[in-house]
């Protein structure tokens, strides 16, 4: 059992090593903002442009808690718009940043923020939202081509819950020279 949820971490950390550098930081200040781990806008902002989205994005990310205690069990209609017009409505938001630029960032990203559960409706709620109107019509082709037909027409869900969370490093002087 060990082994395999070594093999799973591993395969989380080559997945997102395969993001590119903005999303890759992108992903790790929203966890910051959603999991609350640090001072997100100490840490993340880097001038007063990216202060006020970090301060946009930590308002739209109150809704994180009820998405979290509201994911449907079920598929039924009734238990579907309490939940998925919220979730629609932070994809929106996300992805309006132009830094999670295919489904599988978004993914990586919202099974983090709200948990494993998730993951059945990730498909229908990237779908809305990569296709509404206030995203630019390139950026809506590129997404929306970015989901496989195997992830938009899946029969069921893992529900593991991930174990590798990308998290802040420290650079690193590389150039050998012993401090002074």
């Amino acid at each position: 059992m060990k082994q395999a949820e070594g093999v799973m971490t591993l395969a989380e950390m080559k997945e997102f090593a395969s993001f590119g550098a903005a999303t890759q930081r992108y992903i790790r200040r929203s966890l910051d903002i959603g999991l609350d781990r640090d001072d997100a806008l100490a840490r993340w902002s880097r001038d007063v442009v990216e202060a006020a989205s970090i301060r946009a994005q930590a308002r739209h990310y109150q809704m994180l808690t009820v998405l979290r205690d509201n994911v449907p069990e079920d598929s039924g209609l009734d238990s579907v718009e309490p939940f998925l017009a919220p979730l629609i409505t932070l994809a929106a938001f996300d992805l309006g940043q132009g830094r999670l630029t295919s489904f599988g960032a978004y993914r990586f990203l919202y099974e983090r923020l709200v948990g494993a559960e998730v993951r059945p409706w990730l498909p229908s709620a990237f779908c809305a939202a990569a296709a509404l109107p206030h995203l630019h019509p390139e950026l809506r082709r590129k997404l929306l081509q970015s989901i496989s037909e195997a992830a938009a027409t899946a029969s069921g869900w893992s529900a593991r819950q991930p174990a590798f969370f990308p998290y802040w490093v420290e650079k690193v002087d590389s150039s050998g020279a012993l401090p002074a």
